[in-house]
């Protein structure tokens, strides 16, 4: 018999664009699968439109608004597959991506191996997707790679993974503590509990750069920030419990000096729990330095105000570059009409 596929969708808010998630997951040509959808207490109209799909087989429940890592633990208490798809309620999946993933499955016959794929940035127009290869994309031992997601600054968005259900039981749940960074968090655990990681080229999924609502983008609020910093904490834990060694500890020292400027200045307490796991590590972490672009602007004004223009500025570029591509995705459709 082929196993069961679960493609688990935790939604908040998506009204605009869990229709097209929910399309993507329909369409998949591996036809041993279940859709779950858990609505977190979305406040707009994100269950009606998952519940426009019910009659073709999909299962939705909702739930008082708990955070995305309580409504993925939800799903994944109501599934039944023996292989489990996450996608996330605005992403979507290449039509054969799961199916790509399920015959490398099939063949290895071993649950304890992780699958990995390509996947791409994209904000309205699909088609328009850049895939762009990191040394992630690569057969790797679990140990090498945390090494080089952690060394190198690297990261693989949660719809790349196909997931057995043995893995997934021996990572845990989520932690329902972390709202930013919680699938870095899970999938390191995964990955820790993992025997290799196998990609699978040519299975896709489409990320959707959703904007400053998402819940992904580090606004420095304290949640995010508090979120950000626990989680970090756990991938440093995990790695050195895999193994102690120097290139792990340097892995992690680089890791740490990667992310120290999201906390500085605003959060120095942070920064001091930072330094002071750098220093268990055998090194140490040098307050952040501005761009140089930027760093004009600190002596004519203050730290703060540069500090907040190198973030304003990207930013404004990005709102820029995604409403041109909203106007043209609308544009495009009105053309097809």
């Amino acid at each position: 018999m082929r196993p069961l596929v679960s493609i688990l969708i935790p939604a908040y808010n998506a009204e605009p664009f869990i229709a097209d998630t929910i399309r993507s997951a329909l369409a998949q040509t591996w036809l041993e699968k279940e859709i779950v959808i858990v609505d977190d207490g979305s406040t707009d109209g994100t269950l009606l439109v998952a519940l426009k799909f019910a009659a073709e087989g999909i299962t939705v429940v909702t739930q008082k608004n708990q955070g995305a890592s309580a409504a993925r633990n939800k799903a994944f208490s109501l599934c039944r597959g023996e292989y489990i798809q996450w996608l996330d309620a605005d992403d979507l999946l290449a039509r054969d991506k799961i199916s790509k993933q399920m015959e490398a499955a099939v063949q290895i016959s071993n649950q304890r191996v992780l699958f990995s794929s390509e996947w791409g940035r994209f904000m309205y127009r699909a088609r328009r997707t850049k895939f762009i290869p990191t040394p992630l994309w690569a057969d790797l031992s679990p140990l090498e790679w945390l090494l080089r997601k952690m060394g190198r600054n690297l990261h693989m968005q949660p719809a790349t993974w196909l997931v057995s259900r043995e893995l997934t039981k021996a990572a845990g749940p989520w932690d329902t503590r972390l709202s930013l960074d919680d699938d870095g968090e899970y999938f390191c655990r995964v990955i820790l509990a993992s025997e290799k990681i196998q990609f699978i080229p040519a299975a896709k999924s489409f990320y959707r750069m959703s904007g400053f609502s998402s819940l992904s983008n580090v606004d420095k609020s304290k949640k995010k920030l508090d979120s950000l910093w626990l989680s970090m904490q756990l991938h440093v834990r995990s790695i050195r419990l895999l193994e102690e060694s120097e290139q792990t500890r340097a892995a992690c020292l680089t890791y740490l000096k990667n992310w120290l400027g999201y906390f500085y200045p605003e959060r120095m307490d942070i920064v001091e729990q930072a330094q002071q796991l750098a220093a268990t590590l055998g090194g140490g972490l040098e307050l952040p330095q501005l761009r140089r672009k930027y760093a004009w602007l600190e002596k004519i004004a203050n730290r703060k105000i540069a500090s907040q223009a190198q973030v304003a500025l990207p930013n404004f570029k990005t709102f820029l570059t995604r409403s041109w591509d909203k106007a043209m995705f609308h544009l495009e459709k009105l053309g097809a009409v």
